[in-house]
């Protein structure tokens, strides 16, 4: 059994072009379902699909990797050529070690973080309702999920790190004097602005809103916090009235362009505006950039922010890579034995055969009356002339190469003395 993965993150590719690839949870299902109809044999499969990587886990019985990229540019409406340039590309123990890292934080732009388990943790539940997961991906990821409970419980990895939401508020921190007299927009009402608008709202900004498709869900979300909460569709008019702009939505397209902030700017007699985004595809345009009055930043932007204390974490990321490296020889080790799997159980059925037939003629000696150790005896002959019929007709053909090479399996296998 082969194992294979494609992926691209915010190490080898832009937010542009993984922009390309992003996949919101609902669509993992119907895209593993079109890739495994587009590929021969229907191979195992699970996509993970984050801010920050969008990889794809396969499984079947020989690796597919270029099948596999040309299927995936496709998909992001790019060339092979240009996805090869950004990809990585693992086979068998080194998708284990990808999985494994990646599952416990070691791979993520804020080391340690605890955040990608869940997302992981969902697209394989949606592998699963997709019908496109069999034994090897299972025991995979089930395995990716033991390692990174125990890198969480048994090593300090996540103790020094700096989440995406304290690097925000770090660097409003550094805009504005005072938070408390900051009016802040949240964009969305997901899992990141969630944590971002928590951050926040330890620092008791003036004003927090959320702004989100459905008023329902953004309600739930600003009532934690006491904050307020508006359509997506009112941004444009609203956009002045706010100091700082976090936005993470699942939108394909930008929601809040060029023309939109210029406007707000001129509103606000161009005092300072701090904008994060945080959405792969983007939100926020990217000439925004641009503006003198406007501090944007990236999910890109943040990584030398949240890369900080590496020398206090160095004896923690040991002790996890020692622990993902056991969890990848154990991983494999069980991938080698479903490879004798089938051998096995052809082992098995010709064994189950031949007793049958001894059993079945013994069963008829001694319905003629034959003498029971008589009966017993040939019964014990016949399985044993079966059992070493195929070692003695090797013994005694072909050349001298091929009955050493019997010879000596034979003595491997029937003279190997009992310790």
């Amino acid at each position: 059994m082969a194992v294979w993965a494609l992926g691209i993150n915010h190490t080898t590719a832009s937010i542009d072009l993984r922009g390309r690839f992003a996949f919101a949870i609902d669509q993992v299902a119907p895209t593993l379902q079109a890739f495994r109809a587009a590929l021969a044999h229907q191979p195992e499969a699970a996509l993970i699909s984050t801010c920050n990587r969008t990889e794809i886990y396969c499984a079947g019985e020989k690796p597919l990797l270029e099948p596999t990229l040309d299927w995936l540019a496709e998909s992001g409406g790019v060339s092979p050529a240009l996805l090869r340039s950004h990809i990585y590309a693992l086979e068998n123990g080194s998708v284990a070690r990808h999985a494994f890292r990646v599952a416990s934080g070691l791979d993520s732009m804020v080391l340690g973080e605890t955040q990608i388990l869940g997302q992981f943790k969902n697209a394989v539940r949606a592998a699963e309702e997709a019908g496109a997961l069999g034994n090897t991906l299972s025991q995979l990821f089930q395995r990716s999920f033991a390692v990174a409970k125990e890198v969480r419980s048994s090593t300090e990895i996540g103790a020094h790190s700096i989440s995406m939401a304290a690097a925000a508020v770090r660097l409003a921190g550094q805009l504005f004097e005072d938070l408390s007299q900051v009016k802040i927009l949240f964009v969305g009402a997901g899992e990141m602005i969630e944590l971002c608008a928590t951050h926040f709202a330890a620092k008791t900004p003036k004003s927090m809103v959320i702004a989100n498709r459905t008023l329902e869900r953004g309600e739930k979300l600003a009532s934690r916090f006491g904050g307020e909460v508006m359509h997506l569709a009112d941004l444009p008019d609203r956009l002045h009235e706010f100091d700082a702009v976090i936005s993470c939505t699942a939108s394909t397209l930008p929601i809040i362009g060029l023309g939109a902030v210029e406007r707000a700017l001129k509103r606000r007699k161009h005092r300072p505006m701090f904008m994060v985004d945080l959405a792969v595809p983007r939100d926020i345009e990217i000439e925004v950039k641009a503006l003198e009055d406007v501090y944007l930043y990236t999910v890109d932007d943040l990584a030398s922010v949240v890369q900080t204390a590496q020398a206090s974490r160095q004896a923690a990321v040991a002790q996890a890579e020692a622990i993902v490296d056991a969890g990848v020889q154990s991983f494999m080790h069980w991938v080698d034995q479903r490879g004798s799997v089938p051998l096995i159980q052809q082992l098995n059925a010709q064994a189950d055969q031949w007793r049958a037939t001894e059993i079945g003629r013994a069963r008829k000696l001694l319905a003629k009356g034959d003498n029971v150790e008589a009966v017993l005896d040939a019964l014990a002959k016949g399985l044993t002339q079966k059992m070493l019929h195929g070692a003695m007709a090797e013994l005694h053909a072909g050349d001298a190469a091929a009955r050493e090479r019997a010879s000596s399996a034979i003595e491997h296998f029937f003279l190997r003395k009992e310790r």
